[in-house]
């Protein structure tokens, strides 16, 4: 028996008010609809910075080895020997 997906919620966008008058600003002026405005300019920014989220998705992969070290790497940021100066992690 399958089972009906889960639609997905909207979440609230919570900028600061300098941040929303210029969205309602540049919605209005486009004849856009708020959420529209900044769907679009999210595609745009992310699409001009494809190469640095292409750099830090390889970096988070080549940290990720499956290994208990490199989730503490990952989540702290503190290199390998940093954390065997430390006391090192039992796998």
């Amino acid at each position: 028996m399958m089972t009906a997906a889960k639609p997905v919620r909207q979440s609230p966008l919570k900028v600061d008010p300098t941040t929303d008058k210029l969205i309602s600003q540049g919605a209005h002026f486009l004849g856009l609809a708020k959420k529209d405005l900044v769907a679009e300019a999210v595609r745009v920014y992310l699409e001009q910075r494809r190469e640095d989220l292409r750099s830090g998705m390889v970096e988070a992969l080549r940290v990720l080895d499956g290994s208990l070290k490199s989730d503490v790497m990952l989540l702290t940021g503190l290199t390998a020997e940093e954390i065997d100066a430390a006391g090192g992690i039992e796998e």
